[in-house]
């Protein structure tokens, strides 16, 4: 079973401690974790999984905010002191996660100052991603877009190939499928990524972070700062 990074900060003490009120938990793509208003009970710690949060913009139009993966944790919320779901979250990658409930997590973060503190850096940059995907959806091309949005999801996979269609990045992304078909085609002829069947595979990591957008540095270096 990976690790999460989040959990990895806590002495090993208190990471025994936290991981005994746990329990571990196999997550399935494509599941529905919560709709917008639903009452959140658990909060998640993915390990070998990732969560994707999404808003709904009316209509069919959905757009992708966030990813929770084993960098962070799932249920912000949660350590807010608010339990309703403010996204549509689905399992983008399949894989395990460990699972507190409500109650026991709050009690948790008083307990456990260290714990309060990973989780408090934690919002930070998911603030931080936020406002960087509003802008990204605003100013960068869907190109730009969709070589950010395969660097994530490599990133949280821990893999250069995985499962993905034109239909469900359109849905991730905001954009129609022609767009999404016309930008993967033009990183494929450039030898970036190849595209068979549903699944993709990264063959130049960093010819694909040249031709990704800022956005996706900014997001690695907010990271980094935050948990120096």
């Amino acid at each position: 079973m990976r690790k999460n990074r989040l959990l990895e900060l806590l002495s090993l003490r208190d990471r025994t401690s936290f991981l005994d009120g746990c329990e571990k938990v196999e997550l399935s793509f494509p599941d529905v974790m919560h709709e917008p208003g639903d009452a959140m009970r658990h909060v998640y710690f993915p390990t070998g999984s990732f969560i994707s949060l999404v808003t709904p913009m009316g209509g069919k139009d959905n757009l992708e905010v966030a990813l929770a993966g084993d960098e962070g944790i799932y249920g912000v919320p949660l350590a807010l002191g608010v339990n309703v779901s403010p996204v549509h979250s689905l399992v983008q990658g399949g894989g395990t996660a460990w699972r507190m409930g409500a109650a026991a997590f709050r009690s948790e973060l008083v307990r456990m100052p260290k714990l309060r503190e990973c989780i408090d850096r934690y919002i930070y940059v998911l603030m931080s991603q936020l406002s960087q995907t509003a802008g990204c959806n605003r100013f960068h091309v869907v190109e730009q877009r969709v070589a950010r949005w395969l660097l994530m999801t490599a990133d949280r996979s821990h893999s250069s190939t995985f499962r993905i269609t034109h239909e469900f990045l359109a849905y991730m992304l905001g954009v129609r499928r022609e767009g999404i078909t016309e930008a993967a085609s033009a990183l494929q002829r450039r030898g970036l990524i190849g595209y068979t069947r549903g699944v993709v595979t990264i063959f130049n990591r960093r010819g694909l972070q040249r031709a990704a957008c800022s956005c996706y540095r900014s997001d690695l270096a907010t990271y980094k700062r935050a948990f120096r």
